[in-house]
């Protein structure tokens, strides 16, 4: 072990580059067959498969998407650094995977609407509709940026790939299946790339554990290392990593992420049913700690691996999130193919990412900003405009990552903070529309605008004036037997021993200092604290809103409210049970109460309850005007 960790880590070969091409081309190949082999009629069938996808597929795209090269790079490192705890993220998953399948998803399933905005507008107008999407679309380009930034490091430290090269291959890669295939492409590309992604991190921790001596050894390592520690139940919100941060913090972002956010909400609703949605949350579940625990794993394996000499304090590498791309190279140096197995499970994870969030934009930009203006415009050049959207967001996550190689974060605290930041507060305004009655247009707006200010003033504080490695809960790392000469992977030769990325401060800097220095997984829970907050003083203040004034449908207490029955004729093919009908009122144009649709497919042996989607929000402007320039107006629902 100390043989191997003392000379130079070998660089990319033939067979890697192999390796990573091949799933370069299977990942394209995947995505074009399913563009090719059926193509959208519609503009709601690019953006939602026709509402016909199964469960499995569904669930395992939720995962890779969020679980990219940010959970490659980032993970490990965290888990190297603060120990085995981190593994309390998968609690705040937990969490978040129940309360988005029983409280979120049956709302926006059951209205049938493609873009989460539309709620917004429905229930507060559309200024918080044009808001909401705004907020979306900065979060999801910046968020993505980090995202094809990651692999991108990887790429140019681990074997001196240009960055530029590597940058414009993912966004094209990623533009030309998504713009061509729609959602069906991301979700049956994912699934490949989920499995690629594991398959990465299971070689890394199974042969790293032989190299260190066995699993035994490992443990026994990591104990007297403190990172066996699941027992910090410290309340200290400074604390990077706790579980309460963990578990509480956690879970708030991972719900501003599945709950309420375009990119998740449009896959579940693409599913064929209301209950194959709530399994693709909890497949995804599954999937989410497989990623984490094995990423966690390697995190445990890397330090175990470098006890007596750490790369980072040592200056062999200048950010822990160059951990793994080193420990990968260093361990397989005398097994051409691996390495080239690494990288490709990061760009796996990236290209699962960026292909959903360039359809996820393009859908909301679709629905939320153009839809009003093309009412008369024909299905075909919808889908044409449609595909235009996701070639202008290809290029424009492309430009972003460029510069997000000028932040001093990590990927891990860069990506969550993004979230945590933008998604936060509208987390908070959605919570007000479905489980606050009481909630008006004034108070969504004034919570949102507030809950914003919060977050962001947390962000930039906390960048301004970083916590010290001691107060955040760095464990301590060694390099007693690092030999004398080191060939560091871009790092200077007077580099500090510390952590490069966090420059040290005095452990009690007073009290609003030490308000910055509150864990950054705590940013979306006070944002969405401050919008509820704020938004039901305000709301109370100018007039609540009465709950007989709020659309049917709109506020989760209503959805078990008995609904009218419908029957209707099962849908032909393969791959669903049943579409979600549109029934229009001849006279009125109004949206319909919710029905229950009786299928008669093998295998159902009672009839499931869905709501008839609302699919022509925009399609009637004078309609459209009823419906949100009157704020909180009474129930257009038919019964």
């Amino acid at each position: 072990m100390e043989d191997q960790s003392a000379s130079e880590p070998a660089s990319f070969v033939l067979a890697d580059y192999a390796v990573f091409a091949t799933m370069l081309l299977i990942s394209m190949a995947i995505g074009l067959f399913q563009a090719l082999r059926k193509r959208s009629t519609s503009a709601d069938e690019f953006f939602t498969g026709g509402r016909s996808m199964p469960a499995v597929p569904v669930g395992l795209s939720l995962c890779a998407s969020f679980m990219s090269a940010v959970q490659v790079l980032g993970v490990p490192a965290e888990a190297s650094r603060y120990g085995f705890r981190f593994l309390y993220m998968s609690l705040g998953q937990s969490i978040n995977s129940l309360l988005t399948a029983y409280l979120f998803l049956p709302v926006f399933f059951r209205l049938g609407i493609t873009s989460t905005n539309q709620y917004l507008k429905m229930r507060f107008g559309r200024g918080m509709q044009l808001l909401g999407s705004i907020q979306f679309l900065i979060a999801t380009l910046l968020y993505t940026g980090i995202v094809i930034y990651a692999p991108a490091l990887i790429l140019n430290q681990a074997t001196g790939f240009n960055m530029w090269a590597s940058l414009f291959s993912t966004g094209f890669i990623c533009t030309l299946y998504t713009t061509m295939g729609g959602i069906k492409a991301v979700i049956w590309t994912d699934v490949f790339q989920i499995i690629v992604m594991l398959s990465g991190f299971v070689a890394i921790f199974i042969y790293g554990t032989v190299l260190v001596g066995g699993p035994a050894m490992v443990l026994e390592i990591a104990r007297n290392g403190s990172r066996i520690n699941f027992n910090n139940f410290d309340v200290d919100p400074r604390q990077r990593y706790s579980f309460w941060s963990l578990s509480v913090g956690g879970a708030m972002v991972w719900l501003s992420m599945y709950g309420v956010n375009q990119a998740q909400v449009q896959r579940y609703i693409s599913c064929r049913t209301e209950r194959d949605a709530q399994w693709a949350l909890f497949v995804n579940q599954v999937g989410l700690f497989l990623v984490v625990g094995s990423a966690a794993t390697c995190g445990i394996v890397l330090f175990a691996y470098y006890i007596h000499c750490d790369p980072l304090k040592s200056g062999k590498i200048s950010s822990p999130d160059l951990y793994m791309p080193y420990f990968v190279l260093d361990i397989f140096r005398n097994h051409p193919g691996f390495p080239g197995l690494f990288l490709a499970s990061a760009y796996s994870g990236t290209l699962s990412t960026v292909s959903t969030s360039i359809n996820a934009m393009a859908a909301v930009t679709m629905e939320d900003l153009l839809r009003p203006h093309l009412v008369n415009i024909s299905q075909k050049k919808q889908i044409l405009i449609s595909k235009g959207l996701s070639l202008l967001y290809g290029v424009g996550c492309i430009t972003v990552a460029a510069l997000s190689s000028l932040l001093d974060w990590g990927v891990l605290q860069g990506s969550f903070t993004i979230m945590g930041v933008v998604s936060g507060p509208l987390l908070g305004v959605f919570i007000l529309g479905m489980f606050v009655p009481a909630t008006n247009r004034p108070g969504a707006f004034a919570g949102m605008i507030s809950g914003f200010c919060v977050s962001m003033w947390l962000a930039v504080g906390s960048t301004l004036y970083p916590p010290s490695e001691e107060t955040m809960g760095v464990l301590p790392s060694f390099t007693g037997e690092c030999p004398r000469v080191n060939i560091t992977l871009n790092s200077s030769p007077d580099q500090d021993q510390h952590s490069i990325s966090i420059p040290l401060q005095p452990d009690d800097q007073g009290g609003l200092l030490n308000f910055y220095s509150m864990s950054y997984l705590y940013f979306g829970a006070m944002a969405t604290s401050s919008v509820i907050l704020v938004g039901v003083i305000v709301s109370y203040a100018t007039g609540a809103t009465q709950r007989s004034d709020i659309q049917e449908g709109l506020l989760w207490w209503d959805l078990n409210k008995k609904q009218v029955e419908l029957h209707s004729e099962p849908r032909t093919g393969t791959m669903s049970r049943v579409c979600p009908c549109l029934l229009r009122d001849a006279s009125s144009d109004m949206l319909m109460m919710p029905v229950s649709l009786n299928r008669d497919n093998r295998g159902d042996k009672a009839a499931e309850s869905q709501l008839v989607p609302l699919r022509n929000l925009h399609k009637d402007d004078a309609n459209e005007k009823a419906l949100t320039d009157d704020g909180n107006n009474s129930s257009p629902l038919k019964a």
